[in-house]
């Protein structure tokens, strides 16, 4: 496949209800997305993962917008790609960046499954018809409320319930949940809002008979959370601090960790997370997807990644509904039950609803090859 055109949209999706962490409160999740072009006409989507303001990682949407213009796009477009793999050849001079570098990896792979007539799943190597998914429950204004929104899920038959966590808002809400639902699969995720001073009250954490406790530290502290995972019988899922392939074999070495929750955005596209998965799969390292509140393009490619047989526990791959009354896809990410059917149509299986994409874009910018060979 030769890459002809890509375009580029800012698109601002408004939640359903806002949604709280340890560091921001969100009413919309402001994301992009890319659409690429090859030689033969194909269209391929992936998603631009960062947000608005550089909280989760180093990445920011207007700063991705300047790099994928400006750089990176123009690094791709008119080369011979036998393989998505083949592109992180092509980007190895730009450092870092991974959610850029995802959206066109994933569009890649959306391609290269539809040319090759099969579903992502399947061409990534997956084996599971449908993935379990879980639920990510924001903080709460007291222990009380967090109980009763996680009733809500419990009724609709979640079995794994994911809370957010920080200092304040930890034990007494966890211990909420629960004393009222003893047998449910319950963790904690503080996206990286503890320190070592709080090593006693995550130990605490322990009592509640937690299935994980998610990125308690700092994101690039392996050394502490393998101190941390010595103290405390609860495993430790690390999120932020595994951007790569290499930082899970140092976490593998150090004992970082029992639990990946991989973000395809995160560690720079499908194909390193694939890489991940399979490592940690050798090391029995148990992995999980997580989601960004992701639009239905990268929810799709979430559950395609999600069918391959090291994904172990339920994923945070909820139904589009759970977080939008519009997403930008048809037909919708829905559930079966606590389940998502995987889709078994070429590439990523669901198609871009046009209307809603043109309704929540803010800003549009395409290149082509002529343009990029011009510059």
């Amino acid at each position: 496949m030769k890459i002809t055109s890509a375009t580029l949209r800012q698109v601002d999706i408004p939640l359903r209800h806002a949604f709280e962490t340890s560091f921001t409160r969100m009413a919309a999740k402001k994301t992009m997305i890319l659409e690429l072009t090859d030689d033969a006409g194909t269209k391929g989507y992936g998603e631009v993962s960062a947000f608005d303001i550089p909280f989760y990682n180093e990445e920011f949407r207007a700063g991705a917008w300047e790099l994928l213009i400006n750089i990176m796009l123009p690094m791709i477009l008119n080369v011979d790609m036998a393989h998505p793999d083949e592109m992180y050849s092509l980007v190895a001079g730009i450092r870092r960046n991974n959610m850029s570098k995802s959206a066109i990896n994933c569009a890649l792979w959306d391609i290269f499954a539809k040319e090759a007539n099969l579903s992502l799943a399947t061409a990534l190597g997956g084996n599971k018809k449908k993935v379990e998914t879980g639920v990510s429950i924001g903080i709460q204004a007291t222990p009380q409320a967090l109980v009763q929104v996680v009733n809500g899920y419990i009724e609709q038959g979640y079995r794994r319930i994911k809370c957010k966590i920080k200092p304040g808002k930890d034990y007494d809400y966890l211990a909420a949940v629960r004393k009222a639902f003893p047998n449910v699969m319950l963790m904690g995720d503080a996206n990286s809002a503890y320190r070592r001073a709080d090593f006693a009250s995550l130990k605490r954490l322990d009592d509640l008979n937690l299935i994980m406790i998610e990125q308690p530290l700092e994101p690039g502290d392996l050394l502490d959370h393998a101190d941390l995972q010595q103290l405390i019988t609860t495993p430790i899922c690390l999120d932020e601090s595994i951007t790569s392939l290499d930082d899970t074999r140092k976490m593998i070495r150090l004992g970082s960790g029992k639990i990946i929750n991989i973000k395809v955005a995160r560690v720079g596209g499908l194909t390193v997370a694939k890489q991940i998965q399979a490592l940690a799969a050798k090391n029995d390292i148990q992995c999980w997807c997580g989601g960004m509140l992701d639009s239905g393009v990268a929810r799709a490619e979430n559950v395609a990644i999600a069918t391959l047989p090291g994904y172990t526990l339920p994923n945070d791959i909820a139904a589009s509904t759970r977080y939008y009354d519009r997403d930008i896809i048809t037909p919708l990410v829905t559930l079966n039950g606590t389940y998502v059917d995987v889709p078994n149509r070429p590439g990523m299986g669901v198609s871009i609803d046009q209307d809603t994409l043109n309704d929540f874009t803010i800003a549009t910018k395409s290149i082509t090859v002529k343009a990029a060979t011009h510059a």
